[in-house]
């Protein structure tokens, strides 16, 4: 059970740090977010 919290947890996180909700926004503001949450991603995983 203390794993299942843990993903559901790291999940949740990563989830919302991706998630732009497509329908409301524009195709350039869309890109522009996805292409900065993957560039703080990078750096997070360097």
């Amino acid at each position: 059970m203390k794993s299942l919290q843990k993903f559901a947890s790291v999940h949740a996180f990563f989830v919302n740090h991706f998630n732009a909700e497509r329908h409301l926004v524009d195709r350039q503001t869309y890109k522009t977010r996805r292409s900065a949450a993957l560039a703080e991603w990078q750096n997070l995983m360097a």
